[in-house]
This record gives structure tokens, C-alpha cells and sequence, in this order.
């Protein structure tokens, strides 16, 4: 008989948002009068950038002609991609990052958990707490020993390079749930820790388009010394839309090296190209001229747009919370907000207790992690009058 993973046993019963998915249904079957309002799993709501579409609907008439027909495309991205990326995303910052470190691929969800591949089993990894369940989730399914770092309220949800070592450290700037954003001097010390033990970053910059504040970083490379121990994962889902159109990216750069077995050292570049080449056959060349779109002065101009509405949302809930008496954070370089429960009341009891009463979805923070215990996350990607109703709800059901 075939053998399982025994580190598949490891795992909590079902992922989150499957939990969270199964419970509203639950609510909705029984209570189908309600107009049930979800802030809670992080999907976009707005339509695509209006550039990309026309640049896909091109793109879809050249399947129509043999002499613009195309097959199976390059591993790592079309060039035209990738180079817009280069220029648009790095190089106009002053970071000298080059197309051939550029991978395209259909979300940064399976980056960073599909990055494992290359890394030891028994590397030592660190995760923050709470946290963005896929890194925990899939570094348990390898088997690896995880060391969790405190991201509480305590360090203000920033976490701090820890007094253990560590082979491998996820971080999230701006973070996903708490909504902070990592200053420079903060991952000042992340760069020099990993330098320090020889660690990898894995840092997972999927909401850099919503930072506002002077002095945040967009990407972990603008740090001296992070191309010698850091790989990037980006996402154009929450920038410009692609949720159900898969488009994302991971930075490798060439000079980025682990050890083997026997202490020789081996290009991280080269392994997750081998790695992709053979379980990834690339994205579709319609989503990649979809994606080149936003790095045009248009797309640009739209995508801003985009981030702006939902920025205003997340100012909405932030300053309605707070009129309700919440202690809550995020919102402002980042579209999740962080509230803290009422007095005495869980997680997922606030979770209950939002949905049964006022009809409004959001997501427990014990599903992050025992540090989000007591805590709430909130996204700002629903529509305008769908977040008001939410928020006047939610400042109703306080005033009981």
C-alpha cells in the first residue's frame, strides 16, 4: 500500500479561509434574507484596469491568425514582461535588478510556499506570529522545524530579528494580516541578521502599491546587502486586480547562494529555474500582455486609481471603528485593518458574533496564529457602499 506524508498529519484540520468559506454558506442556507457583507478574505472587487483588458483582447485576436499563434512560452516570462518589470519596478527606484532575475509565474501564494523545494528539510525556519497561514502551513507539509517569532502588540506587529538562529525567514511588508509596514532601519537589521547566520530572506512584498508613508520601503533590495541573502515574491492580484487572472513574480538573484551537504555553494538562481523549468510551464502569453499594460503611463495612472479607492475604503473603516471605541491599526500603507476584540470576547466569537448579528465577514486573527488571538482583520477591497453598510452595522451591534 502507498505511504502518506506524515507531515500532512500535522496540519490544523482545513486551511482558513476553507473554515471561514464553510461557515458563511452555513449562515447564508439558513438565514437567506440576509445581506451578508464579507470584509474578510483579501479579494479584489474592482474591475481590471481598463488598459489591460484591451491589451489581453488584443492579445486573444492574435491566437486567431497562425502567423501570431503561439505555443508554449519561456519558462520564466516573455522578455517583453519581464523587462517591463526591470525598468518600471526596480530600475526607477536605482535598484539593479535584471530581467534574468525575474521569474513570471500565477500567483505569489504558490511562490512562496512552492520555494521550499530547493531548501533542505532540515532547515530551521522562522515565521512571524501571527502570520499569513501559507508559509506555516506549507514548511509544515515539508517537515521542517518552524520557530515562530513574536509579532504582537508588543513590537507594534513588527517583527525583530529573534536571539535564535534561523536558515529561513519569511517576512511580509506591508503585512498581511496586521497591515504594518517595515521601515528602513527595521529591515536594516532583518539584512543584517540573515547576513550575520547565513540566512535566507523570503520576503513577500505582495502589497508594496499601497504604501503612502515616506520612508517605508517597496522592496527589500532598496537595503544594502539584501541581494546577497534575499528572495522577493510580487503579486499583481492586489495591485491591479488579477485574483482570478493569476499573474505574479519572484526576484532570484544571481548572486544569491546556500550551501550543500557538502558546504558547496550553489546558485539559488539556477535551482529554482531548474525547478520551474520542470514543474512549471509558464503563464498564459494573454494574462503576461495584460500585465506589461500596467507598467504603461495609462496603466499607471489607472492602478493608482485602483489602490487610491481602496486606501479610502480602508480610511473609512479605520475612522469608523474608531468611533466605535476600537483599538485597531493598519489601513494606511497597507488595505488590512487590525482591531482588537472587545474585553473578554475571542476571536472567533467576535467572528460569530459579527456575522449572526450584524451580518458582516471578516476574518479571526487566532487563524493566524496564537499571537492573533483577541484580534480581527478587516479588508478594504469591498465596494464603497457595501464598506459604509458594513461599518454602520458594525458601529450599530457596539452601541447595543
Amino acid at each position: 500500500m502507498a505511504r502518506i506524508n506524515e507531515s500532512y498529519l500535522n496540519l490544523k484540520q482545513s486551511y482558513l479561509f476553507d473554515d471561514i468559506a464553510k461557515r458563511v454558506a452555513a449562515f447564508r442556507a439558513s438565514h437567506p434574507e440576509k445581506n451578508v457583507i464579507s470584509l474578510g478574505i483579501g479579494d479584489v472587487t474592482r474591475p481590471l484596469p481598463q488598459v489591460c483588458i484591451d491589451a489581453m483582447q488584443k492579445a486573444v485576436q492574435e491566437f486567431a491568425d497562425e502567423a501570431t499563434f503561439r505555443g508554449y512560452g519561456p519558462d520564466r516570462g516573455y522578455p517583453f514582461l519581464r523587462e517591463a518589470i526591470a525598468d518600471g519596478e526596480y530600475r526607477s527606484r536605482g535598484i539593479d535588478i535584471s530581467p534574468e532575475e525575474i521569474f513570471v509565474s500565477d500567483g505569489a501564494k504558490s511562490d512562496c510556499g512552492n520555494i521550499g523545494d530547493i531548501f533542505a528539510q532540515g532547515n530551521i525556519v522562522a515565521i512571524s506570529d501571527p502570520v499569513y497561514p501559507v508559509y506555516l502551513d506549507t514548511n509544515i507539509m515539508a517537515g521542517r522545524q518552524v520557530k515562530l517569532i513574536d509579532c504582537s502588540g508588543r513590537t507594534s506587529f513588527a517583527p525583530e530579528p529573534p536571539d535564535f538562529h534561523a536558515d529561513i525567514v519569511y517576512l511580509c511588508s506591508p503585512n498581511n494580516p496586521t497591515g504594518s509596514a517595515l521601515s528602513r532601519a527595521q529591515l536594516q537589521k532583518w539584512v543584517d541578521y540573515a547576513r550575520a547566520n547565513e540566512a535566507i530572506l523570503l520576503y513577500d512584498s505582495a502589497y508594496e502599491r499601497f504604501i503612502r508613508e515616506e520612508g517605508i520601503p517597496h522592496s527589500i533590495y532598496e537595503i544594502p546587502g539584501a541581494k546577497d541573502c534575499a528572495i522577493e515574491f510580487r503579486s499583481f492580484s492586489k495591485t491591479a486586480g488579477f485574483t482570478g487572472v493569476r499573474c505574479a513574480y519572484t526576484i532570484v538573484p544571481k548572486a544569491l547562494f546556500a550551501r550543500s551537504d557538502s558546504s558547496e555553494k550553489v546558485s539559488l538562481h539556477a535551482l529554482w529555474d531548474r525547478r520551474q523549468s520542470t514543474k512549471f510551464n509558464g503563464v498564459s502569453y494573454i494574462v503576461q500582455r495584460g500585465a506589461a499594460a500596467i507598467f504603461t503611463p495609462e496603466g499607471r495612472v489607472q492602478v493608482d486609481a485602483t489602490i487610491g479607492y481602496y486606501l479610502e475604503n480602508a480610511a473609512l473603516i479605520l475612522s469608523g471603528l474608531r468611533e466605535a471605541g476600537f483599538e485597531c491599526s493598519g489601513g494606511v500603507n497597507a488595505p488590512y485593518i487590525w482591531l482588537k476584540c472587545p474585553a473578554g470576547v475571542g476571536s472567533w466569537a467576535f467572528f460569530d458574533e459579527l456575522l449572526n448579528r450584524a451580518a458582516v465577514v471578516g476574518t479571526p486573527g487566532a487563524g493566524f496564529g496564537a499571537n492573533g488571538e483577541g484580534y480581527f482583520r478587516l479588508t478594504a477591497f469591498g465596494s464603497r457602499g457595501a464598506t459604509s453598510e458594513a461599518v454602520e452595522r458594525i458601529k450599530k451591534l457596539m452601541s447595543i
